[in-house]
């Protein structure tokens, strides 16, 4: 008996399917590299428990009006003064059980920690530090908005006193990989290791990220602009220039969640510009460099975009410290070109 091909026995739709659903995030990270190579297992392995973290984060916002300790705030304030969220402190912890007695990262940096946690049990195995913000946009959990996590992976400098972490301050080219989970309609993971910029799906029957577009390109123009207007009056000059252009002028319309992954990811997509400036009581901008701005901008540059503070690009700032805060505006290039033309009068 001559048996067939699974090309023949399955319908082409069957096929793509099942194409589909194999290529799972571990999967296609392991693809990103040359060979099968330790470098490559590490990092699929890495992938695949940020993956999980995201995963149990996922699970617990979908619950969060039915269980104890998911809505409302701690009662404490975190490193950034702000009031910490029940779901940061939970999201915060995911990614540390996710990582720990792995020995794929030996330090995580946190939005939540003053001090980078060390993982000894990993150290011996591996010199990667993982950079998060476990849960962006966690103001919005109460009222059932999207939210996200950002990382963004280090390998610290040699011949650099880990004191005072001196070897993970180092620009946003150095990264080694970059990327968020969205929390939102479904859950969605988008990384990049410097190869283009891919999006995964979380299929709650598979229990797996299952890839769904692959070498995403960010339009040159979009018509999306993102910003909260309700700090017009504190912003410089340029800004307020901007936003008189575009009140002026056809083809622009007004998006802002308050969530900065969610705001992001629709300008990757979709192409716009996303702005959050400094004020004139902080200048130096809110979002913090290291693991918001830097890994988006990793993020937006290989997809084509451009990440800027206004004055320079995100991925050449040598950071002075690990939570420094610095202006963001990032999207297309023509829109990001338009904001800068501005600024300059």
């Amino acid at each position: 008996m001559v048996l067939s091909s699974p090309s023949t026995v399955l319908p082409s739709s069957t096929e793509r399917e099942i194409s589909r659903d194999v290529l799972t995030l571990s999967r296609h990270v392991l693809q990103q590299f040359e060979s099968f190579t330790a470098e490559a297992q590490d990092f699929s392995a890495l992938f695949s428990r940020i993956a999980l973290a995201g995963k149990m984060i996922a699970r617990r916002l979908g619950r969060s009006g039915l269980v104890e300790d998911a809505l409302g705030v701690t009662g404490s304030v975190n490193v950034q003064g702000e009031e910490q969220q029940q779901m940061d402190d939970y999201a915060n912890r995911a990614f540390i059980r996710a990582l720990e007695q792995t020995g794929l990262v030996c330090r995580l940096v946190s939005e939540e920690m003053k001090t980078p946690i060390r993982l000894p049990e990993n150290c011996s195995l591996s010199r990667l530090a993982l950079l998060i913000d476990p849960l962006d946009g966690s103001s919005n959990i109460d009222a059932n908005l999207t939210v996200g996590s950002i990382f963004s992976v280090l390998r610290p400098r040699e011949n650099c006193p880990e004191t005072n972490n001196e070897d993970l301050l180092q620009p946003g080219r150095q990264q080694l990989a970059a990327g968020y989970i969205l929390y939102g309609p479904s859950t969605q993971l988008v990384y990049s290791i410097g190869k283009g910029v891919h999006s995964f799906t979380l299929d709650p029957s598979l229990g797996e990220f299952v890839l769904c577009q692959s070498c995403i390109r960010t339009p040159e123009r979009g018509s999306v602009y993102s910003l909260n207007e309700g700090y017009f009056c504190q912003w410089s000059e340029g800004i307020q220039s901007f936003v008189r252009y575009v009140h002026r002028r056809d083809g622009y319309t007004s998006r802002y969640s308050g969530a900065l992954v969610a705001d992001f990811h629709r300008i990757l997509m979709q192409g716009g510009v996303y702005l959050y400036p400094g004020t004139q009581k902080k200048p130096e901008g809110k979002l913090r460099l290291m693991y918001e701005a830097a890994p988006l901008a990793f993020l937006a540059e290989q997809a084509g975009g451009m990440a800027t503070t206004g004055t320079e690009s995100i991925l050449d700032i040598f950071p002075q410290s690990l939570h420094q805060r610095v202006p963001l505006i990032i999207g297309s290039r023509e829109n990001v070109a338009e904001v800068l033309h501005c600024l300059k009068g």
